[in-house]
């Protein structure tokens, strides 16, 4: 069976994403700032930062799949952690692929990207891989990301970009976040409450990479969200009532948000509709196409 090179595979998606790779049969090798072998997986030693890496990682794979990247919603955008978020997505690419040998034949390079390609904005638009970026920090940042990955398609090697959407997931990541106010009982939409929060189950997610593995036509950018469109204000009031809880509290000011987390805000208090229809046309069929049935597994047994 084939062998997938993780990088970033200590993350949140990239840990789950090693499971189901494991239980489909495939090897799975990740790259690590710490050596830690597993029983079933290999660790390779990579620090981006020194530009430093095991090349007997990306030379022993069949694929590579790159998760890296700094959190985005960590920090306050200050001028040096805009930078870091940047360069954090953009040299770990070139970084593995300067130490690929000219005679490995890799069948494909699978990126993370993100739907902050299409930008901070809420529009009427329902944007589509063939849009052009955003001119702001989140659609310039994806921008350089992929380019960055293109230099594994100049190369001759399959690439694909997954744009992911807010990933919902039992063991912590964005949806732990937005539970806090909710099982305290203060459930509000933020700002207007209209804007759209394109999301994605993780399961859905990670069957989506594992696609992007087997489906040699897989190329270029797909947006990785469910079809369903639902804005922040549906997205809170389900999540309310899924978890028992009430939802009549006042919209969350945006001026508050803006204090609290400077241009960060840009991200809660803005969204548009984004289409997955190119992701279905290839094939992919959603385990989760709708909020009702992912907060129907995402909250069992997390009800109290």
């Amino acid at each position: 069976m084939s062998r997938i090179l993780i990088a970033g595979g200590t993350g949140l998606i990239g840990q789950h994403l090693s499971r189901k790779l494991l239980e489909q049969g495939y090897e799975v090798a990740i790259l690590s700032r710490s050596k830690r072998n597993s029983a079933y997986t290999l660790s390779y030693f990579w620090n981006p930062d020194q530009n430093e890496i095991q090349k007997e990682a990306v030379n022993s794979c069949d694929y590579i799949i790159n998760l890296a990247g700094a959190n985005i919603g960590a920090k306050r955008w200050t001028s040096k952690r805009r930078q870091g978020i940047l360069e954090s997505r953009t040299n770990p690419a070139k970084l593995i692929f300067n130490n690929l040998e000219n005679n490995h034949k890799l069948s494909a390079y699978i990126t993370a990207s993100a739907i902050g390609y299409y930008g901070a904005i809420t529009s009427s638009n329902i944007y589509q891989e063939s849009d052009t970026p955003a001119n702001d920090f989140l659609g310039q940042t994806c921008k350089e990301w992929e380019e960055a990955a293109d230099i594994f398609a100049r190369a001759g090697i399959r690439t694909v970009k997954i744009r992911t959407g807010i990933v919902l997931s039992k063991e912590g990541g964005a949806l732990s976040k937005l539970n806090i106010p909710i099982r305290l009982g203060f459930a509000s939409a933020i700002g207007h409450g209209k804007q759209y929060m394109p999301w994605i189950h993780m399961d859905d997610l990670c069957n989506i990479y594992i696609q992007a593995i087997k489906a040699n036509e897989m190329a270029g950018p797909y947006n990785a969200v469910a079809p369903e469109h639902i804005t922040n204000k549906d997205f809170t009031r389900k999540a309310a009532h899924a978890l028992h809880r009430p939802f009549w509290f006042p919209n969350i000011p945006a001026f508050v948000l803006k204090l609290g987390f400077g241009q960060l805000s840009s991200m809660l208090l803005s969204g548009s509709r984004v289409s997955s229809e190119k992701l279905l046309a290839a094939g992919y069929s959603f385990q989760f196409p709708d909020i009702d049935s992912a907060f129907e597994n995402l909250y069992v047994n997390k009800l109290s």
